[in-house]
Order: structure tokens, then sequence, then C-alpha cells
């Protein structure tokens, strides 16, 4: 009985021609979406790859029959290169592929009714945004449509679509979803569409579906994030070591190349696009700019350290901020210091010293054959003293 129902269906059957009586009625095509899985988000090139099955449900006349006469049987498989397909394709496909990857059979019933549910995987265009990298959430569409049908011959209607209602919250079947490891799906609505094109009068009817979906963030967090924080806070601890140890540039060198490293790997993963700075990106510039601050500053205390009295004079502006104006910004006074009675003619005190202990340089005492007015040394030391005085004063200038 299946097989002369199969014979009889398809004897006189044109698969080329629309299922209407008349050429002004139009088909309706139920159309539904259910989502296997997704299976990647470019970020770079700006593509989502989904494994999904396509659900077209329509009408066809020709294809009646009353089960009694057919030994009861009310439905049988046919196959789909057989029957007349609507082109229900993806308009914003990315690989050039807008067909399904497979045509299995159809489902048609004795009251006319034919459901096709043939699996694809489709690669579409997704515009992202990375301003909020890796805590961003994106919003990418899947719009189907007949390509060379208009409104008048083939209408599209959403499989859970109520009349005078366009949008359907929950328009994507989620049942059968196997669950991605680095995206959550937060909402699948789906929206009926008429698009009017310049070429022609007659409106085109489409159904968008939109994945709106969040980034699980514990991958980037682990390997991304908390390195770079940690990274960055050792910064502090440049200031922390001696400038004897030699090794405050080098650290400071280490944590910018490690920061460069992080900056380099992020450029990688998002898309090349001017539009947005995502946020880590930000981080990791502004970071980068502190540690080549720090470096700066290392670099002008061990200028400072490594100065002496005896290669080096201080500058006047040094003294003049330094000794006389930061210390009435801090609110420090110097020390009053009063003249010692008891004190000897030849006890030198320094006001700078801060409390330390005040030495006593007792004058050169005249030898025995010199005059007062003749310092008591010999005149080959004195000379010697003037040259070496020269040559630190030569070197101090330089």
């Amino acid at each position: 009985d299946a097989k002369r129902l199969h014979d009889d269906l398809l004897s006189d059957y044109n698969r080329l021609i629309r299922p209407v009586g008349n050429h002004s009625h139009k088909v309706t095509i139920v159309v539904g979406l259910k989502l296997s899985q997704l299976i990647d988000i470019n970020l770079k090139h700006q593509v989502m790859t989904t494994n999904i099955w396509l659900e077209q449900e329509w009408e066809d006349y020709k294809l009646r029959w009353n089960p009694e006469e057919y030994g009861g049987v009310d439905m049988i498989h046919v196959p789909a290169e057989s029957l007349w397909l609507p082109d229900i394709v993806l308009f914003n496909n990315a690989d050039g592929n807008y067909e399904v990857i497979l045509m299995n059979k159809a489902t048609v019933y004795s009251t006319g009714k034919v459901i096709w549910k043939p699996p694809a995987l489709y690669k579409s265009t997704c515009e992202i945004d990375v301003e909020y990298f890796p805590f961003d959430e994106q919003n990418c569409l899947m719009k189907f449509g007949s390509w060379t049908y208009d409104g008048l011959e083939v209408d599209l209607q959403h499989v859970k679509q109520r009349p005078g209602v366009a949008i359907v919250e929950t328009g994507i079947d989620m049942s059968e979803f196997y669950k991605s490891v680095e995206w959550d799906i937060l909402r699948v609505p789906a929206k009926y569409n008429n698009e009017f094109y310049d070429c022609c009068d007659e409106p085109f009817p489409d159904i968008t579906f939109n994945i709106t979906m969040r980034r699980k963030t514990l991958f980037y967090t682990v390997n991304l994030i908390i390195p770079c924080v940690g990274i960055s806070f050792l910064t502090v601890l440049v200031f922390y070591l001696p400038s004897d140890s030699g090794e405050k540039v080098t650290l400071c060198i280490s944590i910018l190349v490690s920061l460069t490293v992080f900056f380099l790997l992020l450029a990688e993963i998002i898309p090349p696009t001017s539009l947005a700075v995502p946020l880590l990106g930000k981080y990791l510039l502004f970071t980068m700019i502190l540690v080549t601050l720090s470096i700066s500053v290392t670099v002008g205390v061990l200028n400072v350290h490594f100065r002496s009295p005896s290669t080096h004079r201080m500058a006047p502006w040094v003294r003049r901020v330094f000794v006389h104006l930061m210390p009435r910004l801090l609110l420090m006074r110097r020390p009053q210091y009063k003249a010692d009675p008891d004190a000897g003619p030849g006890q030198a005190v320094d006001p700078l010293q801060l409390g330390r202990p005040r030495i006593v340089v007792p004058e050169p005492q005249p030898q025995a054959g010199t005059s007062p007015d003749t310092p008591g040394c010999a005149p080959e030391m004195r000379k010697a003293i003037d040259s070496v005085l020269f040559i630190a004063d030569h070197i101090r200038k330089e």
C-alpha cells in the first residue's frame, strides 16, 4: 500500500510548480528553529558557527489522499528531492553556503501537510562588540527568508507566532541544546519582518532569530586578568628595593616586558576594530604607562643616589626646593642652635646635622720657628693640597 501510494502521489507531480490551486494564492511556510550546538564565535572574523535544525511546514494540495483507499496509511516519508521545497535560505551567511547540508526525507500526511526538518551547519555574520571584553554580551542574528518568492507568493510564519503579533519571546527551541563551554544563552527571541527593496513593489517577508549570549569569564579571569593584576602589583616593590642592590631597573623592565606579552596576546584574540577599545586593553595600557613612569622615577633616584661631592655639585634649585621650600610645605622647622659660651673658637657647628653631636676641630698651633700668620705645614704639603682641591673642583664642574 505504501509503495502504491508513493507511486500514485508522484506519478504526475511537478516539483517545480508552487502547490496552489490558483496562481493568486500564496503558500504559507511555518518556520521553526531548533538550536543543537553553538560551535564557535570567531571574534577576529566576527562569524558565528551553529548547528541547527530548520523546521519547515506547509500545505500541498497535490499530496492529499484518502487513507481508506491505501490500507489506512495516513503518513508517508518522501525524499525531499521529489517534492516542491521552499527556497528558505540564511541571508546573513558568511561562507556562501546558503542551503542545508543534508536533503533528508520529508513527512507527508494525508491532509496534504508536509513537514521537513533538515539539519544545517551555518556560519553567519555577527557584529561583535568588544568594549567590555571579557565581561561582554553579544547579540547575533540569523535572518531566514525566501530567496526567490515575494510575500504574495510565499509567506512566512513562526511556529509559535500568534495572529497580530510579530515578536515571539522564545523563538528558538533549546530542548536539545548542547551547552557551550564559553557562552551562556540568555534570550532567543524571533521577529517577523516585511522588507521592501528598490527593485520590487512586493514585500519580502523574513523571520529574524536573535541570539543573546554572555561570555563565561572564568577562563579569562584565571589565565589573563589575575596574572596581569599580580604583575602590576610588583611595580610597588620596585620602590622598596634598596638602590645599592642594582636590580631596580631590571625589575621594572621585566614587568614592562610581561605586560607587553599579555597585551599582544589580547590583540590576537579581539577583532582589529577601531570602534571600541576593550576594557582589559585599557587596563593593560594604563598599567604599562605607570610602569614606564616608575622606570623614569627609578632612573632619577639611582642617578641622585650614586652622586658624590667629588663628582657633582648640588644645583642651587635643588637646595632651594629641598632645603628651603619643601620643609615649609611639610610644616617642618629647622632646629635653632644657640652659641655655646664654653665652646672654643675652633668648634664648628653645622645646622644641617639635626641633633648630631658637634665635633670640635682644634686650631693648628704654629710650630717653632714659624710666624703666627703662616700655616703650620710644610710648603710642599700646601702645594699638594692645592693640587688635589683643583682636581676635585675640575671633576665636579664636569
